[in-house]
């Protein structure tokens, strides 16, 4: 007789396991991430770090005000709190409800069904793993303009890129601690100093002083909102991957609806005000222009007017730094959904499987790390140009992987927020859970709103002007995962009935059916 079970996800039949103090094994490897690893500020770290505050300062913000004109881009920042905030009440009471590293689907499989969750889970890796590919690009590019502006050597911007991707595998190998430290103290000094920029550029305002004006109403109007929208959601990318670590967190009934809510608000606040301080510097009348002209460099060169050139040269530093916790963020949350895939079917068996040295998801580590280097080596292949033309495949990375893991997000948020208010009807949900239903009904809608202006604009979000084929081609790969997934459910729901009841289930899976072969044993 065992003294436990698995269930295999190749076959459907019950394979015995030994029984590790709570932690399910199959064939001497982990099928459950580890517990009480990680607590609010640990989790808070791991989860604001992938938003990149400064690469948000530097890059998103200048393009907001110049190509899309939107002067009132810290307005914006609040209202999407606003809107983010109600996603969150109902997303944070289904953490306390399911705990999965395959959050995002995990909840929509418990909502929606377990085709629908099949249909989420690839939008999640496929999203996930765009943004964090793009990031490798803007890094690169950086990387490469700081070794030729202090160092004078000509660097191809791909290989300061694949030199990071395998500074993240390694690092996503590890156990998540050293990460959480790691990405703890680059976000801390990274956050610091935009926030001493924030001071300075108060304290000494542009032609036109200090201004509110940007708070203004009217400055939303413009053809560019819709694609403001999305630019500006993308900043906030990083407080929905707390349920990721639920397994890992202790009381994560608590800790995970803290961190998200603490997420949201810090991020707006931190934004807004950073946005609201670009316009005050360069002054309201005068932002878009220069962003425009600027691009990037407008941060910077304000710096340098306000704090000085040894401060600026801190800052290039810290965006370089803080682009690399992101990356090791993305790369945390990629490896996790990869796991939770292959412990429920979606994936082969032995993404499911964790080190039993580190405790990391291993196998869906390498499989992100492999992706990045794919990715990287294709856009260098085709690069002619690789250290100084604006308009290389470098930026082009950046810009197309970026936005294409953008709307895969939304996407997932808004069918998330749907998947709440199924969850709990089906629940029996009462008058104590209305306003929590009513506030994900509100979230949902506008983030499917905030869908379409992003798929109704998404010339504008690449450059790539009216009437190219990139204009479907780049949204079409979020359709296809998501149409891919539908049917692999489907497909799943015919041949493997067993696997696909287990989508969105995780670790609960294999505890319920320890608990029912022990009982049976004792019968």
């Amino acid at each position: 007789m065992s003294t436990g079970s698995s269930f295999s996800s190749e076959t459907g039949t019950t394979r015995g396991t030994a029984d590790t103090g709570g932690i399910n094994t199959y064939k001497g490897e982990e099928r459950a991430l580890r517990a009480d690893r990680l607590g609010t500020p640990g989790l808070l770290l791991s989860v604001v770090a992938a938003s990149a505050p400064l690469m948000v300062v530097a890059g998103v913000m200048p393009t907001v005000f110049g190509v899309m004109g939107i002067v009132g881009q810290p307005l914006l920042y609040i209202i999407l709190g606003v809107v983010l905030m109600l996603f969150s009440v109902g997303y944070a009471e289904m953490s306390r409800h399911v705990h999965n590293a395959g959050a995002f689907y995990a909840y929509i499989a418990r909502g929606l069904g377990p085709t629908a969750g099949a249909g989420a889970s690839l939008v999640a890796l496929v999203a996930y793993s765009a943004m964090q590919v793009g990031i490798y690009g803007i890094l690169g590019f950086e990387v490469s303009g700081i070794f030729a502006t202090y160092l004078d050597i000509e660097l191809a911007w791909w290989i300061p890129a694949l030199v990071s991707a395998a500074v993240v595998g390694v690092l996503g190998w590890l156990k998540i601690d050293l990460n959480a430290k790691v990405l703890g103290v680059l976000l801390v000094i990274e956050c610091a100093l935009v926030v001493i920029f924030d001071i300075a550029a108060v304290s000494k305002p542009g032609p036109e002083g200090l201004s509110l004006h940007a708070f203004n109403p009217e400055t939303l109007t413009g053809a560019g909102l819709g694609t403001a929208l999305c630019f500006c959601i993308a900043a906030f990318v990083g407080f929905e991957q707390a349920p990721v670590y639920a397994e890992e967190t202790s009381r994560p009934q608590i800790v995970v609806s803290r961190v998200m809510f603490l997420a949201v608000g810090y991020a707006a606040l931190f934004l807004a005000i950073s946005s609201w301080a670009l316009t005050v510097a360069a002054g309201p009348g005068f932002i878009a222009d220069t962003s425009l002209k600027e691009g990037p460099g407008m941060l910077f060169g304000l710096t340098e007017e306000r704090l000085g050139s040894t401060f600026t040269d801190v800052l290039h530093i810290l965006f370089v730094t803080g682009m690399f916790a992101a990356l090791l963020s993305f790369h945390n949350v990629v490896a996790r959904y990869a796991f939770a895939m292959g412990r429920e079917g979606l994936l082969p068996a032995s993404f499911g499987r964790t080190n039993r040295a580190s405790g990391a998801p291993g196998t869906g580590s390498l499989l992100q790390s492999a992706v990045s280097v794919v990715i990287i080596a294709a856009f260098a292949f085709t690069d002619d140009n690789p250290v100084g033309d604006p308009t290389a495949p470098v930026l082009r990375l950046f810009t197309w992987m970026g936005n294409v893991g953008a709307l895969g997000v939304i996407l997932l948020m808004a069918a998330a927020s749907f998947a709440v208010i199924a969850f709990f009807v089906k629940r029996g949900a009462g008058r104590a859970q209305a306003p929590r239903l009513v506030a994900s009904a509100l979230a949902g809608l506008a983030l499917l709103t905030i869908a379409v202006f992003t798929v109704r604009d998404f010339d504008v979000l690449v450059g790539s002007g009216p009437g190219s084929a990139l204009d479907w081609l780049l949204p079409g790969v979020i359709i296809l995962a998501l149409v891919g997934g539908l049917v692999y459910g489907a497909v799943l729901r015919k041949a493997k009935p067993e696997v696909h009841a287990r989508i969105g289930l995780g670790n609960e899976a294999f505890q319920l059916e320890k608990a029912a072969e022990s009982e049976s044993a004792r019968r």
